[in-house]
């Protein structure tokens, strides 16, 4: 997700200074050393995979950045993680602004992002055309950083949920005689929704590798949910549904297939074989 991400800011006459522990994952922007370097400019953009990673370049990042330097965390994170890291970045005299964003890699290479952002208003502000060269909606949801990330978690239950339940649906109606790609077009317009159609599209397809958003990745995503909702005493059962199901995904070899993938799943709980 990084990359292109870091191709559009470019193109959008952005100087980018990318760090990357895997350099040939940054091929084609000016890539620096150490994430402190990066960090120097006085802006910098985390996008990567969870609360530990983030966690290991931020000792750095805090170091990097001047005083009143803003940190932008376009990462899915954790809602107490995100929460922590708005106090650590105040007690460092730096900022700190949560935009999570909606969208696969390749709506990141084409700028359509949907964004959701969340901390002081005059941060809001300045980060705007930036996150404008990024996406095609902005969605503000309040001035505590954590917000944006707690906003992040229930769209990506929401997605997972929609996941199996497409699954699920896909392997009814063709055990009782119905064509997944005819059931696919009733979904597409009954529902006029941009996340069914495409994500119904992959389904159908079997477009598991290689993955636009890995198995296991999904299976931290609602491991965070999870925690969410147990720091809030939220009952959650349909996430418990999901979480025994990528994790069996996991188990058996899927981590680093795209999650959709948990389809296998259900069709062979169905008797299919894809």
């Amino acid at each position: 997700m990084g990359l292109p991400m870091g191709k559009n800011l470019a193109q959008a006459g952005y100087e980018v200074l990318a760090w990357n522990r895997t350099p040939k994952e940054a091929e084609g922007l000016t890539q620096v050393g150490s994430p402190k370097e990066a960090a120097g400019t006085g802006l910098v953009i985390t996008m990567l995979a969870d609360d530990a990673a983030t966690e290991a370049v931020l000792p750095e990042i805090l170091e990097g950045l001047p005083p009143g330097g803003l940190h932008i965390a376009m990462s899915t994170l954790g809602v107490p993680y995100s929460r922590a890291l708005w106090e650590r970045h105040r007690q460092a005299g730096r900022r700190y602004l949560a935009a999570p964003v909606f969208g696969r890699p390749e709506a990141a290479a084409r700028g359509e992002l949907r964004i959701v952002v969340a901390g002081a208003p005059a941060d809001v502000e300045e980060a705007r055309p930036l996150l404008k060269a990024l996406g095609v909606e902005v969605y503000e949801v309040g001035e505590a950083p954590h917000l944006a990330h707690a906003v992040k978690l229930g769209g990506n239950f929401l997605i997972a949920s929609m996941l199996e339940a497409l699954s699920e649906a896909y392997v009814l109606v063709e055990k009782n005689g119905v064509r997944r790609e005819a059931f696919y077009e009733v979904v597409r317009g009954f529902f006029r929704s941009p996340v069914y159609e495409a994500y119904g599209r992959i389904l159908l397809e079997r477009r598991f590798s290689p993955p636009g958003f890995k198995l296991r990745l999904g299976l931290k995503d609602v491991r965070l949910i999870h925690q969410a909702a147990d720091t809030t005493q939220t009952p959650l059962p349909l996430g418990h549904l999901l979480l025994d199901r990528f994790l069996e995904g996991v188990a058996r070899g899927m981590g680093e297939e795209d999650w959709t993938a948990i389809l296998k799943l259900v069709e062979a709980e169905g008797g299919l074989h894809g």
